[in-house]
């Protein structure tokens, strides 16, 4: 993590620390933890709230390709940033809630969604939206890794029951500040999928 992405966390957690959820970028020892499972076969990967890009990084560096990124970022700032940085990227600046009701891709083909948006910090009626706009661009079998820096899964386990999804504990590291815990949520299995875009 450079200084420079650090003093730009921090000023961006300072104007708006319930958008942003955490002063510091995810460190390196997080980002690998959120990216493991994911590899050049995945193929599309969407991404929420990457910030400065850590995961972004992380993806690469398993061999996704810039080209198969597609990132959602609300901060303008942010979003510049990561124009600069992944310009093979699509990036759209726009608040993930949005994606319930925009057709990123023709089908449900993405193979993995990593997110860093703070849902302790998000009103249940947004997550449940967010939810539902991930889960209509994922393809069959394709997961929402999800970290949080408190100790329970940061989704309500009757919006889960809602949407048909379960959890898995991935994992945890402390070597992030603070402390992160890894989930990967995916939708039960035997469960008919369902766009809810056209709902």
């Amino acid at each position: 993590m450079s200084a420079n992405d650090a003093l730009s966390f921090l000023m961006a957690w300072t104007v708006a620390p319930f958008r942003i959820g955490s002063v510091t970028p995810s460190s390196s020892s997080l980002a690998t933890l959120m990216t493991r499972d994911i590899g050049p076969e995945t193929g599309s990967v969407l991404e929420l709230g990457p910030g400065t890009g850590p995961f972004t990084r992380a993806l690469l560096a398993r061999g996704v390709r810039e080209e198969n990124l597609t990132l959602i970022e609300s901060d303008p700032d942010f979003a510049s940033l990561l124009k600069r940085r992944f310009p093979s990227a699509r990036i759209f600046e726009m608040d993930a809630v949005g994606l319930r009701h925009l057709s990123l891709f023709p089908a449900p083909v993405v193979g993995a969604a990593v997110s860093g948006l703070p849902f302790r910090l998000i009103s249940p009626r947004k997550t449940l939206a967010i939810l539902e706009g991930v889960f209509a661009n994922l393809r069959p079998g394709g997961a929402l890794y999800q970290f949080t820096l408190g100790r329970r899964c940061p989704f309500d386990q009757s919006l889960l029951d809602r949407l048909d999804l379960e959890v898995t504990r991935v994992g945890h590291t402390f070597r992030n500040f603070p402390p992160a815990t890894v989930y990967r949520v995916t939708r039960i299995k035997g469960v008919q999928t369902y766009d809810w875009r056209f709902a």
